[in-house]
């Protein structure tokens, strides 16, 4: 390597990384020039964070060559990647969830007091950190409290904590607001402007047309094109992504409907910690309406799914499904009278991914009568595999067999399979948590549609999302949940990304009726 070189921050050239007889990464060049904000994009499966794993020392190279500020590097695990300046946020955490956020952030790092630990003085560290960046979070929560939004703040902590000079982030802004999302989009900039340097894998668009200074995208494991982002357009790199036109706008009719399926009434739960995370709220949910319940995560989002499904225990109020009072009935009892469940963790509640595609299929509904025999002992097998390959073919499941384990499929096909299971049993009203968190735009786009789909049968949908764009492309209102409480009701037409932003983070209140 030559002088002019040294300009590189990271070269990866011809890596191939191979699992078992799957080519996971082919040959893939990356560059990341020093003092620039670098995209990484691809559908699921597209090797992007298997790339970024090689260069994080998760996993080794079967071929290629790694060079770090112009000279070769060997990077044998994640300790040398450090040792290197490079940090990375990973998509799926890496915390230990009995231990506080605190204890999460200095692990593996050596104490200013060694060997004793100095963990007030690393708690402040990280409030003054949240506080910089936006990112709350309790430092002396334990994280198996927090909710996947709060931990994936934690991870983000982790990294600036340890002030690398190469960061990698996975989707990092997908539990932020607009002002949040800007606030990082400074400190990624400032970190350029002083000549460190950033890969970046988000599927927002936007975001990379905002944020970055060159774009690579990735396709079944190859290099599809690296591309200057003032020279390119969203349209022009999905297509690249996917191969095909995407559509980023769902076409929806205007909710018309009166006839109310969920109302609840001066509802309070207490979170894990037992403190009331809701505060006497009050909203219904109507048919053929998506209602979208927007706020940063932490805020009572994931408490009003679980009293809802019968996950958690109302503390005082009641929630009706039309004339049924549903309060802290079984999950099974709730379940059996309409209402559909997409989990905001697809992979450790919305699945048994050990399980094959066919069971995971029918988890929840074994006792239907289409499936087995009147009273749920004895299985038709041969329904159930009519069954199973219905959905598949339906909601459009990439897979060899319905017999292979579910943790074969992509984060998009193991959504598509929570949500044909959810829909073929036509509820009254589906909750759904952040349908589309991680998801390529190609799974984005089909599962948007089938929501849209299910609201013009007349089905009810709660949307809950820390996604802005998504709210408003799919909500026909808006409800804004700050610390527990309702601090927004805007009709979606009339709201802007501005004034819901602001009541998310408890600037401004909104109550239109």
């Amino acid at each position: 390597m030559n002088d002019s070189d040294i300009s590189k921050m990271i070269e990866m050239k011809g890596i191939t990384k191979r699992f078992s007889d799957v080519v996971a990464n082919a040959n893939v060049d990356f560059e990341l020039r020093a003092g620039e904000i670098h995209c990484l994009l691809g559908e699921n499966g597209a090797g992007k964070t298997t790339l970024m794993n090689v260069l994080y020392g998760v996993y080794q190279a079967n071929e290629g060559e790694i060079y770090i500020k112009g000279k070769k590097a060997t990077i044998k695990e994640p300790q040398d990647a450090i040792g290197l300046g490079i940090g990375m946020v990973f998509q799926h955490f890496m915390l230990v969830k009995t231990l506080t956020v605190t204890e999460n952030v200095v692990l593996g790092l050596k104490s200013e007091r060694w060997p004793l630990l100095n963990l007030d003085s690393a708690e402040e560290k990280i409030r003054d950190l949240s506080d910089k960046y936006g990112l709350k979070i309790d430092p002396s929560a334990k994280i198996w409290q927090l909710s996947v939004g709060e931990q994936q703040r934690c991870e983000i902590l982790k990294a600036l904590y340890r002030d690398v000079d190469i960061l990698i982030l996975d989707e990092p802004t997908s539990v932020l607001t607009p002002q949040e999302s800007s606030q990082l989009f400074l400190f990624l900039r400032s970190m350029k402007a002083e000549g460190r340097s950033v890969v970046f894998i988000t599927h927002k668009l936007n975001e990379v047309m905002e944020v970055s200074d060159r774009v690579t995208v990735l396709k079944n494991g190859q290099v599809r094109g690296t591309i200057n982002t003032s020279e390119t357009s969203k349209e022009e790199l999905a297509k690249l992504m996917v191969g095909r036109e995407v559509l980023f706008k769902c076409d929806k009719e205007k909710s018309t409907g009166e006839e109310v399926v969920l109302n609840i009434k001066g509802l309070w739960t207490q979170s894990d910690r037992g403190q009331f995370a809701l505060k006497g709220i009050n909203m219904v949910v109507k048919k053929g309406m998506i209602l979208g319940v927007a706020g940063v995560a932490g805020n009572g989002q994931k408490e009003l799914v679980e009293v809802i499904t019968g996950l958690r225990h109302v503390s005082k109020g009641q929630i009706y499904l039309e004339d049924i009072d549903i309060t802290n009935k079984s999950p099974r009892y709730i379940r059996d009278r309409g209402i559909g469940h997409i989990t905001e963790d697809r992979m450790e509640r919305g699945l048994v991914l050990n399980l094959s595609i066919e069971e995971n299929a029918i988890l929840g509904i074994h006792r239907s009568s289409t499936i087995s025999n009147e009273r749920g002992f004895l299985f038709d097998f041969e329904a159930i595999k009519n069954y199973t390959e219905n959905l598949i073919e339906k909601f459009d499941i990439k897979a060899p067999s319905r017999l292979i384990p579910a943790h074969n499929l992509s984060g998009g096909n193991l959504q598509k399979l929570i949500l044909a299971r959810e829909l073929s049993q036509h509820p009254k009203i589906l909750l759904a948590a952040s349908p589309t968190k991680g998801l390529d735009v190609g799974a984005i786009e089909f599962i948007r549609q089938k929501l849209i789909e299910q609201q013009e049968k007349g089905i009810a949908i709660l949307l809950v999302s820390e996604d802005l764009d998504e709210i408003f492309d799919l909500s026909d209102e808006i409800i804004v949940l700050y610390e527990g409480n309702i601090v927004g009701r805007v009709r979606c037409s009339e709201a802007t990304y501005e004034e819901v932003g602001l009541m998310m983070t408890g600037v401004t209140k909104q109550i239109k009726e």
